[in-house]
Parts: structure tokens; C-alpha cells; sequence
């Protein structure tokens, strides 16, 4: 496909979308409008719904001026960026050696079975959805899982339980 064909920005997001994105791009000198990249993919992924599509990813490589595969690179390389759907709720399980020294194990046992779907799927209402990742540079805190953005450490199952029930 060639840059004409690619949809510009305006037509995927919304204006406050993309002032946000051009509050990025403000932060570094005009000629470094590639450096906005993460943050315009985090834009972009926050206002569909959580996940990137190639449509988006092209637009903002539009948008910023730079070619595709730069965006592509940044966007497959980071695990915060999601080339599919999920849920509305991601719950992320750190599984490196701290965490599973102390439990973390037991803790994605418990979400397995409190929602009935294993690491790296989507409940079926599209509610939830459970990733194992690695560190999260809070192994004081183990065993850990970054919930919507938000850290939960010294997790147990009944806090899971609870942290859950608020989401509700």
C-alpha cells in the first residue's frame, strides 16, 4: 500500500486524540517528530479500544513523517502495545524468578480459574484478559500483576479476588 492510500489520522481519531499526539510531538525538536512514536501509539491504542491496527500504525508513521516499519518496530518490540483485540480489563502476571519465588504461580491458578480462560486469552464477554510478562521492576513487592496500569503487589489470592470485585 502505497503513503497515499493510507487514511490520514483525522479520519481514525478523534481531535483530542490528536492534540494529545501533537502535545508529544511539542516535547522534542521538529526535525525529531519520530521521537513522539511511543507516545502517539499509546494515543492511539488507548482511543481503540486498547489495541493497534495496521490502519493506525500507518497513519501515525503519516503522521510523524517516518516510514511504517519504524512504527512497526516500535510497536512489536514493546509488550504495552497490543496488535489484537482484548479485553477491557488486562491483568498482567509477572512470572520472573522473584514473583514466581513467591507465588505468582498460585496467583495465575486463581485467575485461571476464577475467569475461566488461560494466559493470553480474552474472557468470552471480552471483560478480561490475562498476559504473563516479565519483570515489572517491582520485586519487593512479589508476587505482582499491573492491572489496568496499576500496580497490585504482595498479591494473594483473596486480594485478587478483591481487586476484581472492583472492577465489576
Amino acid at each position: 500500500m502505497s503513503d497515499d492510500a493510507v487514511k490520514p489520522i483525522n479520519e481514525l481519531l478523534s481531535s483530542e486524540s490528536i492534540a494529545e499526539i501533537d502535545k508529544w510531538i511539542a516535547k522534542y525538536p521538529a526535525d525529531k517528530k519520530r521521537s513522539a512514536v511511543m507516545g502517539a501509539l499509546m494515543v492511539a491504542q488507548d482511543a481503540n479500544k486498547n489495541y493497534l491496527t495496521q490502519e493506525l500504525m500507518d497513519a501515525i508513521a503519516l503522521y510523524l513523517e517516518i516510514p511504517k516499519i519504524s512504527v512497526y518496530e516500535v510497536a512489536t518490540f514493546y509488550g504495552m502495545y497490543n496488535l489484537k483485540p482484548v479485553g477491557e480489563n488486562i491483568i498482567d502476571v509477572c512470572t520472573n524468578i522473584s514473583c514466581q519465588l513467591r507465588g505468582s504461580d498460585q496467583i495465575v491458578a486463581h485467575l485461571e480459574s476464577k475467569l475461566g480462560v488461560k494466559l493470553g486469552e480474552t474472557t468470552p464477554d471480552g471483560r478480561f484478559t490475562i498476559r504473563e510478562v516479565e519483570c515489572q521492576a517491582a520485586c519487593c513487592g512479589a508476587p505482582m500483576a499491573c492491572i489496568n496500569k496499576t500496580y497490585h503487589e504482595n498479591l494473594t489470592p483473596e486480594k485478587v479476588d478483591s481487586i476484581l470485585d472492583e472492577l465489576e
